[in-house]
This record gives structure tokens, sequence and C-alpha cells, in this order.
């Protein structure tokens, strides 16, 4: 548990860093008022009707799929009064300067979250560890809830992270888990009311990748010492000189851009589906007030829905295949040792 809570602990201080744009020096900064940024605006022409104003206004208002996910300094928060949300405006913070850059470490609606499903994430772990070890000790197995996270667990270990690291894998069981329950925690807080996923991010899902990939390499070179340059520069000792020379100019960059595309792959492949499904709820939802008829509001409550169970499994699905992936690169980079 201490090795778990150690790595999930990491996952999230990189996640938030990753969260924080890169400005240049000379950059408008984050708490600069808004008048100074933005361009001055036109004067209105003489004689322009006020419905004109009115329209447009209305029309700035009618994008319901980009708020939903995009980050932002502010949190929607329940209230009791129509239309039962509000926005909450987190605190912005000065930038730090690293060199030429700035760096703002301001909370976001997505850090939120991040550090929301920290707190679950080492919650629920805790509580269940304390359960499951007071279970054993008085019935010999864990029950209720707890039974259920250690079902889980030793599924992951035994059937999915064990036989894909490979000899000796007991050592990397912590970090997946983490990245599994992390990235699932992260996933459903975006299909509750008020949530936002984090993991719609490519900042925050390239940080997850970034993390993976250094921990692959690590443990190749772990496993494998100097044999670790055999996974990037390809030289056959079976072949004769005259063919090893132009089969590593060939073959080499290939296994260089291969160890970029996997972490590349796990970034794309979370954002996306995160994200993907949102945008089509969103979509099925939006034609209710398109149309503005009852009769045809049924067809897209019933598709959003429909769509809403979907997303339940992907999130699941999403968070089981990044650690697949993971444990099968990690397996693949110590295989040679072995």
């Amino acid at each position: 548990m201490p090795r778990l809570l150690a790595r999930l602990a990491a996952l999230l201080v990189f996640a938030v860093a990753a969260t924080r744009p890169l400005t240049a020096q000379g950059a408008a900064s984050p708490a600069a008022p808004a008048a100074e940024r933005a361009p001055a605006a036109e004067p209105a022409h003489e004689g322009a009707a006020p419905q004109e104003g009115a329209h447009a206004a209305k029309e700035e208002h009618t994008d319901i799929i980009t708020p939903h996910i995009t980050d932002a300094h502010a949190i929607d928060v329940p209230t009791i009064f129509p239309p039962f949300v509000k926005e909450v405006e987190l605190p912005r913070w000065a930038p730090v300067h690293v060199g030429s850059f700035e760096i703002d470490f301001s909370p976001t609606k997505h850090v939120v979250m991040l550090l929301l499903a920290a707190l679950i994430v080492c919650t629920v772990l805790i509580l269940v560890a304390r359960s499951q070890a007071r279970d054993h000790d008085q019935f010999g197995h864990a029950k209720g809830w707890a039974g259920g996270v250690e079902a889980m667990v030793l599924y992951l270990r035994n059937t999915v992270i064990l036989p894909n690291v490979g000899p000796h894998g007991n050592a990397f069981v912590p970090f997946l888990l983490t990245l599994f329950f992390f990235i699932l925690t992260a996933n459903m807080l975006g299909l509750i009311p008020y949530g936002s996923t984090a993991t719609g991010n490519i900042s925050v899902t390239a940080t997850l990748a970034l993390i993976t990939f250094v921990v692959v390499e690590v443990a190749g070179m772990r496993a494998q010492g100097m044999g670790y340059l055999n996974t990037i520069f390809f030289w056959p000792h079976d072949m004769s000189l005259g063919m090893r020379i132009p089969m590593f100019l060939i073959i080499s960059p290939i296994e260089m851009v291969g160890k970029i595309t996997r972490p590349f792959a796990l970034a794309i492949r979370l954002f996306a589906n995160m994200t993907a499904g949102h945008i089509v709820v969103l979509a099925f939802i939006g034609l209710i007030f398109f149309f503005k008829s009852y009769a045809i509001a049924g067809g897209p409550f019933v598709m959003a829905v429909a769509i809403m169970f979907l997303e339940l499994f992907v999130a699941v699905l999403q968070a089981f295949v990044f650690t697949l992936l993971a444990s099968v690169f990690i397996g693949q980079v110590r295989a040679a040792h072995h």
C-alpha cells in the first residue's frame, strides 16, 4: 500500500504540472485584465436594431459541447435554484518564471478532478486494505466491498500484469494497479453530474503516457544493462558486416520511432475515447433544443441514455486497456534479458 500511494502521488504531481500552460515571457499573464488581452470592440453602427444585439447574444451561448470537454478556471456546483447549477471561479495565482517561460500553476477544473480522483483512490484503497486485513484475520477471506476490490486486484495481478510483465514482475504491480484505479476514477468522475473528465485532456493523458514510458525504459535498462542499446540500435550479429551496416541504417530509425509511438498511442487512445463519447452524448441532447419539439425529443433522449451506458463500459475498458498495454510494453523491453 505505501508503494501504491507513492506512485499515485507521483502520477498526480506530473499530471497537475502537465495541465499548466507554458507561455513565453512576453505573453500576457493569466491574471492580466481581460481588457488588456482582448482586442478593442468595434463601435456599434448607428441605427442598429436592438434585436440584432439580442440575437447575437443568444447565438453566443448556443455551444453546449465545448464547455463540457475543455478545461476552465471555473467549476460547476449544484444549487437549489434554477438552472440548478452555479459556476464558481477558481483562484488565480501569479505565474512562476522559469527562464524565458511562464508556468501557470493556478488550479483549473481538470486539476480539481485529478485531486478528487487521487483523494477517492487513496481513501477507498486504504479503507479496503484495512478491511481486508481485518476480515482475513477473523474469517480467512475478505467480505463485502473489500472482497470485490480484492477480486479485481487479484484478477489484474494474475491475469493481466504478471503474465505480460514476465519473471519478477511483482515489482511493477503497485505502479500498474495505481494506473488502473486512478484512470478508472478519473473517467468515472466525468460521467456524474457537475463532473468533468480530466482524462479528456490531452495534457493529462500525455503525462500518464510519459510516466509509463519512463517506467518502461528504466525497466529495460535495469533488466538488460548494456544490452538495452539493442532495443534502439539494430545490430544483427549473425550477419556479415556488409549486411549489418545497411540493416543498422534502415532498422535503427524504425526502432526509435517505435519507442516514441508507444506513449503517443497510449495518450491519444485514452484522450480520444473519453472525449468522443461526451461529444456524442451532448450532440444528441443538443438535438432536443435544436428542434424544440416534444415529438422528436424522445429519440435523442433514448440515444443519449444508451450512449451513457456505453460510456460506463468505455470508462472501465480504457483503464483496463491502458494498464494492459503498459504491462505489455514493460514485458517486451525486459524479454531479451530473460
